[in-house]
């Protein structure tokens, strides 16, 4: 079934009705977009998309991205005409208010039909990337009857400006996703003004230089439109097609001026755009005939998905893509033997070879996990064996040479994740954390199943000196909600951590990995036969005097944290040690535990070579040990010895507070 193309107008003024009313009744958001991309999306959702709203999990649909986030009523609008269950016309006149999904910005966790979390420009236009990514290795996996999909995304010229943009395109034309196509929203305005007063740029030579197919429309043009599309579509490359529109399209004092971004009509204009585009409807009431068009599209993909889930259903393949689009892990406990196994031996190694020896045995047992890199796989040991590289010549490989774009890389596995059917892991080192931290903030914000491997920890890292010496890093990742942040001591927590972060759904985790070599702490017998950083700290030593100490640490200093204990026992003083992998875990135990493993009216001094903000939560008014100020450029070692990571330097400020 097709729409009578004399009914595309009337759908389109549909969208900019329901956006600037929903505006208006907020007294906040940005109408401009969304009025000036309706006949785009009308005729991408029209004739291009591939969804079922009775299914906005699907996993064979198009992929939409709103990568332009700030328009969020225009997702808003279309989700809620082509007839997904949500958003209701009451959560739409509840645009942006406590009660209602209609968020600010769209939010994959509160409405199944947006697939991912955008508003930081960039990030969305570079998730997709990720999406498509998926799709094709997926595709190469399980064959173009399972998996034959695109993604499109709506981009404004904010998303096309950000620096991630230029990470993702490259990313992108090398990889030829050609399946990925980007309409953008060329409406030559910014909040600032015209956007000459900012950019000069020739952005289609700029996609051109990097692989992509560039074409252009009037945005306002049904045809043209529709024939731009059908070319993006038809292009082995992935595509940008540059929709000329005028801002804000509709409202007629108003139209094509930055005033209209970010701000409500007014009741006089909307009023006056009500009478310009012929739309007679009271607020928030779309004609029957008009939605019923809308509502026609829905059952369309009705059809494309049934015939989809006879293929699935036939397909001795089927099982385990859904098996994968469902987030589940392979049955067995093969991986978990084998790191058993390892508490027998005494393995000496830096945690990001010890994070490698995990993944070796992970990544065959886990088909769907995908690694990479930025331009580090030689010091973050993120490729194993069972993951070929991922490339233009064979999709179905398992490791992304991402290149030095670490932003990218991160909003690029949060799309891989969102998508569904992949595992994503990815690694650079751990001051470059900074360079991704947005897109690692989106991961725990949509609660994406994403695994950041992020090496060389400390000053331990030597003689690179206090440029590549995170000091505040592992910090301010713990300041981040909803993400695991395990510091591992020694092989056997390295691996509990691979562990913990694979079978972590709805959490993205990062492993702090140190570059030197650290002896294995656990072994049996004070493992207890149980996964012990799934509680984020546990007892590793236990006071042979009377307790008087308690030591708690992470990382690398788990070991001076012993050997501290093993001097004050020495004294007479007894001491636990208490080692941290991950605060969240911690945190989420209950009061008891927490008591036990902290007693009161004991010392308790903590041991990290970090910043030493945060640990006062755990340590009281005991003592922190840490670094608060940059590194140096010295062989670690001595830069351990020279900043007091020492018995002969830590024993003394304790018996000075035992005193």
């Amino acid at each position: 079934m097709s729409i009578d193309p004399s009914r595309l107008g009337p759908m389109a003024n549909a969208i900019r009705a329901l956006s600037m009313d929903a505006v208006q009744a907020a007294n906040s958001g940005h109408p401009g977009m969304p009025m000036g991309m309706a006949d785009v999306a009308t005729v991408l959702f029209s004739q291009f998309l591939k969804f079922d709203p009775a299914a906005p999990k699907w996993s064979d649909r198009d992929r939409f991205v709103l990568s332009a986030g700030h328009g969020s009523m225009l997702v808003y609008a279309l989700l809620h005409l082509t007839g997904y269950a949500s958003p209701t016309i009451e959560d739409i006149r509840k645009f942006r208010q406590l009660d209602s999904v209609c968020a600010g910005h769209p939010e994959n966790f509160l409405i199944p039909g947006v697939e991912c979390t955008t508003g930081p420009l960039g990030q969305g236009f570079a998730m997709a990337v990720g999406m498509a990514l998926a799709e094709r290795h997926l595709n190469a996996t399980f064959g173009d009857e399972l998996v034959d999909h695109r993604t499109w995304v709506i981009a404004g010229d904010g998303c096309l400006m950000e620096g991630i943009n230029h990470e993702a395109v490259g990313l992108a034309g090398t990889l030829k996703l050609g399946r990925l196509n980007v309409l953008w929203d060329d409406n030559k305005i910014t909040i600032d003004g015209d956007t000459s007063l900012s950019t000069s740029e020739d952005i289609l030579g700029r996609y051109a230089a990097s692989g992509w197919h560039v074409a252009s429309c009037d945005g306002h043009d049904f045809a043209d439109i529709a024939r731009a599309l059908s070319e993006a579509a038809a292009d082995p490359r992935p595509s940008l097609v540059a929709c000329r529109t005028v801002i804000g399209k509709g409202a007629p004092n108003k139209q094509g001026g930055h005033n209209v971004h970010g701000s409500p009509l007014g009741a006089d204009e909307v009023a006056a755009a009500r009478a310009y585009l012929g739309w007679t409807a009271a607020p928030f009431e779309v004609p029957a005939d008009i939605l019923a068009d809308w509502r026609s599209l829905g059952a369309r993909g009705a059809e494309a998905r049934a015939a989809w889930e006879d293929r699935a259903a036939a397909s001795d393949r089927g099982a385990e893509l859904a098996r994968r689009m469902a987030g589940d892990l392979p049955a067995g406990d093969d991986a978990a033997q084998t790191f058993a196994a390892w508490l027998d031996g005494a393995q000496k190694v830096a945690t990001r070879k010890a994070s490698e020896m995990a993944l070796e045995v992970l990544t065959p047992l886990v088909p769907e996990m995908v690694g990479g890199s930025a331009d580090l796989t030689g010091s973050n040991n993120t490729k194993t064996k069972a993951t070929p590289p991922l490339t233009v010549a064979d999709y179905s490989g398992r490791y992304v040479y991402y290149g030095i774009r670490e932003f990218g890389m991160a909003a690029a596995m949060n799309g891989m994740a969102l998508h569904g059917g992949v595992i994503p892991y990815g690694g650079t080192f751990l001051v470059f954390a900074d360079y991704c931290r947005n897109a690692i903030r989106l991961s725990a914000l949509q609660h994406a199943r994403v695994i950041y491997v992020l090496t060389h920890d400390s000053i331990g890292l030597g003689e690179d000196g206090p440029t590549h010496q995170p000091v505040e890093h592992v910090m301010s990742l713990r300041m981040i909600p909803n993400l695991n942040v395990f510091r591992p001591a020694d092989v056997i927590e390295t691996a509990e951590a691979w562990q913990l972060a694979v079978a972590a759904r709805h959490t993205p985790s990062a492993l702090i990995l140190t570059r030197q070599n650290l002896p294995q702490l656990r072994d049996a017998a004070n493992s207890a036969g149980e996964l012990r950083s799934a509680r984020g700290a546990y007892r590793l030593k236990a006071a042979a005097a009377q307790r008087k100490v308690v030591l708690l640490a992470t990382g690398s200093e788990v070991e001076l944290a012993v050997k501290v204990a093993g001097a004050l026992e020495g004294q007479g003083i007894g001491a636990d040690v208490v080692s941290m992998p991950c605060w969240e875990l911690f945190d989420a135990q209950d009061a008891a535990y927490h008591a036990d493993l902290l007693p009161a009216g004991v010392l308790k001094v903590s041991i990290e070579a970090g910043v030493t903000l945060g640990w006062q939560k755990y340590v009281g008014d005991g003592l922190t040990i840490g670094l608060d100020r940059f590194g140096a450029s010295a062989p670690a070692e001595v830069l351990f010895e020279h900043f007091g990571f020492s018995v002969e330097k830590i024993v003394p400020q304790i018996l000075a507070r035992l005193a």
